[in-house]
């Protein structure tokens, strides 16, 4: 493998991990352990005066340092107010931001506290009720003010880009392809006119709010990642807490939105967007493997993605989507109706 093959991530080895480190004021003791993550590399590293910290390496160009800055201004804004967020630790100059070259390869990364727990209980009506609270509290926050660099989310962003993105790299099979963009374009189309006759109002959102990304102790729920962070409608950080049948999701709105009223109100017409949000999270999601498939961690963990019987399920559930889109939204209930 020549050199200009090598992903800069590969460059992040535990002896370059620590020599980076050290400056900013962490000492390790050498026990370096790297954990789940794709969209960037993170690291559990044992310090010298027994504790660890969890050190997260940017995807080189993805973001700025001024929409990076938002995220960790975000989360310490959360933490003064009390709101259960692992926030970005200030390092040996002040700062949460650091920078590194590591191989001739510019780096940027940030340290947080190690915490363990576990993934949300969602078939519990009170950890429903719980997240429907905790992140109320986070939208609390979230809307006193805006974010100037972060993007938003909307059709365009995670949608109409995304779409263009998958098409522009050519990973699905010729023969799928004139079937899934027909299939992409009739579900744009829908989730334009959605949004457009419910215009929703905007806040700063966790922005992937899935229970992987909800860590739970004893205390209740944690966000561990606002890498995702942006200006969004408050739904999106609600349906992804919904799963099953239309009338259980229907129950498992009313007791999170039962929670998530205590602290914010909530504009029943953003559940039309439920389903179109999801749509684009599918689209999106699409383009996020697409752009990164020269990342050699993407290819080994996804096997799948490109394949013929990806792109068939992709389009198969793109219709699916148009069909359910075409469908009554949830409704706003009481617990008691």
């Amino acid at each position: 493998m020549t050199s200009a093959s090598v992903h800069p991530f590969e460059h992040l080895t535990p002896q370059a991990l620590l020599d980076a480190l050290d400056p900013a004021g962490f000492r390790g003791d050498g026990r370096v352990l790297q954990l789940n993550s794709y969209e960037n590399r993170v690291f559990q590293v044992r310090l010298e005066d027994a504790s660890a910290v969890v050190v997260k390496f940017y995807r080189p160009e993805r973001w700025t340092d001024a929409q990076i800055l938002e995220e960790h201004a975000f989360a310490l804004e959360l933490t003064a107010a009390e709101v259960p967020v692992i926030a970005p630790v200030p390092m040996a100059d002040g700062q949460t931001l650091a920078h590194t070259v590591i191989a001739g390869q510019p780096f940027r990364f940030a340290v947080y506290a190690s915490r363990s727990g576990h993934g949300p209980e969602l078939d519990d009506p009170q950890t429903l009720s719980w997240m429907g609270r905790f992140i109320g509290r986070m939208h609390s926050v979230g809307i006193s003010r805006a974010f100037s660099a972060r993007r938003t989310l909307n059709p365009s962003t995670y949608g109409h880009a995304a779409r263009d993105v998958i098409v522009a790299l050519g990973l699905i099979p010729e023969d799928l392809a004139p079937a899934w963009v027909r299939a992409c374009d009739a579900a744009l189309t829908v989730i334009d006119d959605t949004f457009s006759n419910h215009p929703p109002s905007l806040l700063r959102v966790h922005g992937d709010c899935h229970p992987g990304n909800i860590l739970w102790r004893e205390q209740g729920p944690h966000v561990v990642d606002l890498d995702d962070a942006c200006m969004g409608p408050a739904v999106q950080d609600l349906w992804m807490l919904l799963s099953g049948s239309r009338p259980t999701m229907q129950a498992q709105l009313a007791t999170v939105l039962a929670g998530y009223r205590q602290f914010m109100d909530f504009d029943p017409r953003e559940l039309a967007l439920i389903e179109p949000l999801r749509s684009l999270r599918m689209i999106h999601h699409s383009a996020w493997l697409a752009q990164r498939w020269h990342d050699p961690a993407f290819p080994a963990a996804f096997p799948w993605f490109g394949s013929t019987a990806y792109w068939r399920e992709q389009t198969a559930q793109l219709h699916e989507q148009l069909q359910a889109m075409s469908e009554p939204p949830l409704v706003l209930q009481r617990l008691d109706d």
